[in-house]
């Protein structure tokens, strides 16, 4: 594929994904107004995994929609290769995708009819052959003619990873990617994805609750609680610096600082 040709924000290389001062405030009967996102600032160089943890109501959903164009920021600027998302999306779509096991395709269709719909509305040249690649690759190609709300937890991850590859994005957003994957098969996707990266060249954004996936996979993490970027580094800087001896711990520590001790120890 073409670079995007609208002039970039960015002069080139661009990075494949530029976020500042994102924020998204939405209405709130009691309090007025409440700031799921407030203020964030992020990157993501080409070529490269980053992290985005924090906890619910972190507003790690709420940013990924806006990265996506599914909601408009309040205020803020979002990037993708170089393309402002928020006045000219259409640009950056072709490039870009998302994977997550909690949204469902079509239960009635079969896999097949799911993919090949997606496959069509990327406009891709020969739907059928890059099907059966990436569910072969993906060693789905058995569950081909299963109706989608017939499958287990675990095959509706690896099909909605399929579709979100269906185009070859160049930056790929994704959503707990190995969840409901037993060890050994989150294990085999995780080495697939770490493969599939290298060989394109492409960045990942990964949001994940297993911090052992982040410290493996990425790059960069950025650590968000109650909407705003707490701390960012690569793991190794964020375990040095916060004095712990994995990514856990150090979630744990950023997540309860300033929240009532009395949380601090279960009872």
């Amino acid at each position: 594929m073409n670079e995007p040709s609208l002039p970039p924000l960015h002069p080139p290389p661009w990075p494949a994904l530029w976020v500042e001062n994102l924020t998204k405030v939405f209405p709130d009967r009691r309090r007025g107004a409440v700031a799921a996102v407030d203020r964030v600032t992020l990157w993501a160089a080409r070529d490269s995994t980053v992290g985005l943890l924090g906890g619910n109501g972190a507003g790690k959903t709420t940013t990924i929609s806006m990265l996506l164009g599914l909601l408009t920021p309040t205020a803020g600027r979002i990037e993708v290769l170089g393309v402002d998302m928020v006045s000219a999306r259409h640009k950056a779509l072709p490039f870009l995708n998302f994977s997550s096991p909690y949204v469902d395709l079509p239960h009635r269709l079969t896999v097949r009819e799911n993919l090949t719909v997606y496959a069509l509305l990327y406009g891709l040249a020969d739907p059928a052959a890059r099907i059966a690649a990436l569910t072969a690759e993906l060693r789905i190609d058995h569950l081909m003619n299963r109706p989608a709300g017939k499958l287990s937890a675990g095959q509706k991850t690896r099909v909605a990873l399929a579709k979100a590859l269906l185009n070859d994005p160049r930056v790929l957003l994704l959503d707990e990617p190995t969840a409901s994957l037993d060890p050994d098969t989150g294990d085999w996707v995780r080495t697939y994805l770490e493969n599939w990266r290298r060989a394109r060249g492409a960045t990942l954004f990964l949001a994940s609750h297993n911090m052992a996936e982040v410290e493996r996979l990425c790059d960069t993490v950025y650590i968000m609680a109650e909407g705003r970027v707490r701390d960012q580094g690569t793991p190794q800087n964020l375990l040095n610096r916060h004095g712990r001896a994995n990514l856990e711990e150090v979630f744990l520590k950023i997540a309860r600082e300033g929240r009532d001790p009395d949380l601090e120890t279960p009872p």
